[in-house]
């Protein structure tokens, strides 16, 4: 069954906007009937005390998506943080995609601390901002070359759930 998957890899720093533009393109593919599913992959491993976080997640995924698959979905659009850089063993929880389109969204430091400062309004900003900022480094330099990188500053949520789903041709 999963040779007919297909998924989108979206990933990127915290403040991003990985859950917004997930859910745009969610809203986009909807209004032009294309049967897909969405899931926020960061939640897929959040416990306490953390587990082995990308394990339980490939673990949990399979689970999830065997399930959507019974129901004859084969489009996935994934949002985690470091999605773009686990795609094979993420591919390999699915049962083996047939495709997959790895999307790197980017901001500048300014941008992720000005939406963290939006969303987070507890004591752990500071830490959030610091964990954004190691991370854009780590997935800009760790990703591999065939995913597409698209910027997240000064743009509409919805031209870049559009340029994602283009990327994808899911149209």
């Amino acid at each position: 069954m999963g040779e007919q998957t297909e998924v989108i890899l979206l990933g990127g720093r915290s403040g991003v906007g990985k859950s917004s533009v997930g859910h745009e393109i969610h809203a986009q593919l909807a209004r032009g009937g294309v049967r897909h599913a969405l899931v926020d992959g960061d939640y897929l491993g959040m416990a306490y005390p953390a587990p082995d976080a990308l394990g339980i997640a490939e673990s949990n995924l399979g689970l999830i998506w065997a399930n959507y698959e019974q129901h004859g979905y084969t489009h996935l659009v994934y949002s985690q943080t470091v999605s773009v850089l686990y795609s094979r063993e993420l591919r390999e929880a699915m049962g083996g995609t047939r495709r997959a389109v790895g999307v790197l969204l980017t901001s500048t430091d300014e941008t992720a601390c000005a939406r963290l400062g939006q969303r987070e309004k507890g004591s752990e900003l500071a830490i959030h901002i610091e964990r954004s900022r190691s991370m854009a480094r780590k997935l800009e330099s760790e990703s591999p070359g065939w995913v597409h990188r698209v910027s997240t500053d000064s743009r509409s949520i919805q031209s870049i759930a559009s340029e994602i789903i283009d990327l994808a041709s899911w149209t």
